[in-house]
Formats: C-alpha cells, structure tokens, sequence
C-alpha cells in the first residue's frame, strides 16, 4: 500500500500567517485607540459633567422645613404653636406587604386600629409622598425598641418632627382653622402659584381659617443641606447648610378672654356671636358653637372621628359665624327705620294705629303681629321699643322692595363683608330682578311685607348683622372686619401693623341715626323687648331683638314652641353695641332653636358686654334665660 505525501508550500502559508497576524494587531490597536479616545472623551473633554454626577452619588441636598410661625391672641395668648417629637415613618414603596410589615412594627411599638385606617388613609391621599407617619409622638421606649431592630424594617424610619398644636382647641377652632397633610390638589395649586419648590420637604399647610389664608406668611422659606453618604445612603456629614426662614408670627384682634367669655355665656346652646369694633372693624370675638378639637386634623383625622364630627346633627364643622345664612327677623328692623326717614316715607312724629294685623288693600289675607290685639298707637320710636310688625308692614308696602334692596344693601347685608379668612358666604337680599332670575317670576307686594321683618327670602350671616351693626354704632362707616392685628417678622422681631381699612362712608343724616339709636337703647330698658337684658347694667347699651323663623306658620295660626320639634323652633338673635354714648364694642348674637331674641340671644350678648367693660366673669344662664322665657312664651320677635 502506497503512502500519499502532502506536500506544503512553507513560504506562502508564512506569508498568509503574516498578514493574518498584521490584521490582528491593527484590529486591537484601533480598539485600543477607540477606548483610548472613549477615555479621553468620558476623563478629560467631560470631566466636569462626570465629577459633577459622581458627587451627586456621594452628596444628597436636603431641605430643611421651616418653623412655622406662631399665633397669638391680642393679649399674647397662644392659639397655635410647635413642639418637637420623633415619628415612626414608613414608604410605601421600599415595602411589598405594608400589612405583615405593620403587623411585625406592633410587637415593638404600639400601633392601634386607629393609627392603620389614618395611615391607609394618607397613602390614599398622598401618592406622591415618599415617608408617611404611621405614629406619631414616640416614647423613649419605643424608639430605642426599634433603634434596636432596625435592620428588620427596611423603609422604615425614626424622624424628628415638628409638630403643631392648638392649646384652646373648641374655642377657637373656627377662627384659626388647622395645618393637615399636603395632598396632590394642593401640590396642583402649589405649582399653579409659583411656590412647589418652597414647600420641598413639607408635609403639612394651611387647610381653613387664618392657618389657610395666611398661609404664606405663616410657612416661612425652605431651606437645604449638602450631606454627604456612603453607599447605604445613610449620612455622614453635613457640608453645607442654608437656614430656613421660620415664619413670621401673627398677632389676632381676637381677645381670647372675651371669646371665653362669650363661650360660657352660651353653655350648650348652639349659635354663634361676632363682635367687632365700630372704630377700626377689628374682629373682637368670633364664635361658632358647637365647635371641634383642630388638633385632631393636623395628622390626618382617621374615620371614626371623622365620622363623629361630620355625621353630628349639631354640625360642629359649620362655621355658624361665617357660613350659616338665617333670616334676620327683627333686627332688620332698624335698618328699615333708617331707610323710611332717609327716603322721606316716614317722619319721627308720624304715628299709625296697630290694630295686631296688616291687611293690603283688595287682598283677603291679614299679616298679623307678634302680639295679638297690636301696641296701639305707634310712632317710629315705638316700633323700634316694642319692635312692631304691623308698622312695619305698612312701612314696606311704601316703600317697595327695590328701595329696600338699594337702600339695605348700603350695611353690607346680602354680601361678602371680605373679612381675612376665606369661606364666606353672601346671603340674600331679595329684589325684584333676583327673584325673576332665580325662578323667573315676578315679584308680589306680599313678598314685600316678608322681607319687611327680615323674614321670605331674607338671609344673613352673624358677620354681616355684626358689620352691619357697627355701620349704625359709628354712624354709617363701614371697616373692612380683620382678624389679624399684627404680623411680627420672625428674623428682625419687628411688628407691623395691619391698618385698619375703611370701605366707604355713608352720607345719611347724623339726625336720622340719632332716632334711630336712641329707640335701640330704649329696647334695653323698662317696656323694650330686651329690658331684662338690660336691667341694673352700670353701662348703657343699644340693641335690637329677633326671632328667625326656621319652618312657617299657616295663616292664622300662632306660634306654639311646645308643640314643635325642638330642631324646627325659632332662631334668637340680638344686635348691639355699647356703650351706646362712645361704642366700643358691636356684636351681633345668633342662638339656634331657642326662641326669641330678648330671652337668649340677649342675655348672652349683656354678659359679653360686662365682660368687655367691666371685667365682670359670665355666670351660667339658664336660670335667667328660663325666667324670661316664662315673661315672653307667646313673643315672637
């Protein structure tokens, strides 16, 4: 068997290999020359940008919320303030089963069923949040219980709080209003105004009364940290700190001993009570009651309070001062008395006859008086005393109710005052064209004779009774009511001012407001519908008398309180002022399904007065007020 021998061409296969290994070594060299222009490119041409991300992964900037700025009485007694606390925290998004996590946190720190359904609430809430508080106010205990298992709860945390705190609760929880949880509508409204990137790092703004509507200078400024981490996350150092800006502290009108005083007087009863002062509209009390404990709100209210405040049949989250509208009653009066002499349809001698009724002419129905069998012969001065409905009948029936409208709306009735706090509501004060446009017809000289004694469509506020109140104690000067007295700067300590704002004057007739307020002190005394109010007071104070009626009256019927569901009886109401010779002070007083004004809103209106000028403690009224129910059971004022 033959062997094939293969013969190879040793010179040619070298060639070969030569060119195969030059291809090679200039493949790598220009890979290596392409990593050398990469490195020179990330290292040289864009070491700034790189340097700049590096220490980005090494330093974290952090806000740093300011304090917010405190709120005070007139006389320097604390409405809201701040305390320090550590709270337990945890984000939702470093954790895959919130509820085992939980379950496992609670046998170290207490964490009841109340704090899981405000926690489930918040994350509802607030989706754009990264740490929410599932407890609040931790014990030394407690935190060193946890400190001590920390690592078994990645995403939760121990972080130092500012929280704040509203000493007097109830008694001004209307007017200061509360701090709650930012959700994503506020971060919207934020963004809309320019002020998202201050509130980086807050969890909490203003949410209604002055805690909302002067917001801004409450908040303060944000500022930051560069801190410096290691690869966990956790800090090291801190670099660099810009301060925050606390907030500036705000000093209230408000006086909190006459709001306790004015608390008291009203026990139980439900209602509200606004007192201003006629010389500059600084709001002096400013009550709704019931009203609710705003501290409840500050971490996120959970259900079953919720459901408490806001299911009451008392509803303690109305602002009755503010936001409740009811007929005026008979505290309109005066104002209708003012508008006759300035329209020249009535003199002060001019007199009628008050058989107990009006009738208008061709029409078969009768407008009957609080007081049957009427007062007899009545001038101006009189139906004001006795507070008259039949005069006053009359009196609209002349004067028609479009010069009713422009006339009255002149004392701010019907409108917005503008106080500082938002949520105000307008009231109505009926016309001819409103009520074409609301129910598109027309109007009748009955509708007149409601409105006449602040009843048909007739609805006010206790603010704007009050406004307009102080209109009649100064003479026809209407001041913008403002609750904030002062605005301290946190950083200089320097206080300014909030000057007092006068909207308009009115130019009536100084002789007509004379008769006027001299019939209103004249209601206070012997044979006035508030004389008992007024009895033995070292002072001398003008006031007028109401009843708003909640459900009517069939025509002739009369009014029987027994035999009505206590919720659907009159509303009392007072207006006054005093000292009536130099005005101090003009308040206007609601009380809900009471009765008449001269037997519960007044009384309660004289103890804030002697209270006022003469430093004198409220007592309890209800032996006083049940004594002048009895005196004026069949009064409907």
């Amino acid at each position: 068997m033959k062997h094939r021998v293969e013969l190879r061409n040793h010179p040619i296969e070298l060639h070969k290999f030569r060119i195969r290994l030059a291809v090679c070594a200039a493949f790598v060299v220009v890979l290596l020359a392409v990593l050398y222009m990469r490195f020179y490119y990330l290292q040289i041409t864009r070491e700034d940008h790189y340097h700049t991300l590096a220490e980005a992964n090494r330093i974290s900037i952090l806000p740093v919320v300011p304090n917010r700025g405190l709120i005070f009485d007139r006389n320097g007694r604390v409405l809201a303030q701040n305390y320090s606390a550590y709270a337990l925290e945890i984000v939702p998004s470093k954790i895959t089963d919130i509820e085992a996590t939980l379950d496992e946190l609670a046998t170290l720190i207490e964490i009841t069923s109340v704090d899981r359904q405000r926690f489930t609430k918040l994350m509802k809430e607030s989706k754009r949040f990264k740490s929410l508080p599932i407890r609040n106010r931790l014990t030394d205990v407690e935190i060193a219980s946890f400190a001590a298992n920390r690592y078994r709860f990645p995403g939760v945390e121990i972080k130092a709080r500012v929280f704040r705190q509203y000493p007097e609760k109830e008694i001004v929880s209307h007017v200061v209003g509360y701090i709650s949880r930012i959700n994503d509508r506020d971060l919207e409204q934020l963004e809309l105004n320019g002020d998202l990137n201050n509130y980086r790092g807050s969890h909490h703004i203003g949410k209604i009364g002055i805690e909302q509507s002067y917001e801004r200078e409450l908040h303060g400024v944000t500022g930051f940290e560069e801190v410096e981490t290691d690869a966990a996350g956790r800090s090291i150092r801190v670099l660099s700190r810009t301060r925050p800006t606390s907030g500036n502290n705000l000093v209230l009108s408000l006086d909190l001993g006459l709001q306790e005083a004015a608390e008291k007087a009203f026990g139980e009863r439900r209602g509200a009570l606004v007192a201003l002062n006629p010389n500059n509209g600084e709001v002096l009390a400013f009550l709704s009651k019931p009203g609710y404990d705003n501290n409840l709100f500050i971490g996120g209210i959970d259900q079953e309070n919720w459901n408490l405040l806001n299911n009451s049949i008392d509803r303690p989250l109305n602002n009755r001062a503010l936001r409740g509208i009811y007929p005026p009653g008979s505290t309109f009066k005066p104002f209708m008395a003012l508008a006759a002499l300035e329209l020249g349809k009535r003199s002060p001698e001019y007199s009628m006859s008050d058989p107990g009724y009006f009738s208008l002419p061709g029409v078969d129905r009768r407008y009957r008086d609080w007081k049957p069998g009427g007062h007899g012969r009545v001038n101006l001065h009189k139906s004001l005393v006795v507070s008259c409905d039949t005069y006053y009948y009359s009196l609209a029936n002349d004067l028609g109710i479009d010069n009713i409208h422009s006339f009255i709306s002149q004392f701010g009735l019907g409108k917005r005052t503008g106080i500082d706090i938002e949520g105000e509501v307008s009231g109505l004060l009926p016309s001819a064209s409103w009520k074409m446009k609301q129910y598109k017809q027309k109007w009748y000289a009955g509708d007149t004779i409601s409105v006449a004694i602040g009843q048909g469509y007739n609805l006010t506020t206790p603010l704007q009774l009050a406004f307009a109140t102080m209109m009649i104690a100064n003479n026809g000067k209407a001041y913008l009511p403002r609750l904030v007295k002062q605005i301290q700067n946190s950083q200089t300590g320097h206080i300014e001012d909030v000057p007092a704002k006068l909207l308009y004057s009115l130019n009536l007739k100084p002789s007509h407001f004379e008769i006027v307020k001299n019939a209103l002190v004249d209601v206070t005394r012997p044979g006035g519908t508030a004389a008992k109010a007024g009895s033995n007071a070292s002072y001398t104070f003008a006031g007028k008398t109401g009843t708003s009626q909640v459900i009517g009256i069939k025509q002739g019927e009369r009014y029987n309180e027994k035999s009505i569901n206590e919720r659907h009886r009159d509303h009392a109401m007072f207006i006054a002022y005093a000292p009536a010779e130099n005005p101090q002070i003009a308040l206007a007083v609601l009380v809900e399904n009471t009765g008449t004004g001269g037997s519960t809103a007044a009384p309660i209106a004289r103890q804030v007065f002697d209270y006022f000028l003469l430093g004198k403690e409220p007592e309890s009224t209800i032996a006083q007020v049940t004594e002048i129910i009895e005196d004026h059971a069949h009064e409907h004022l």
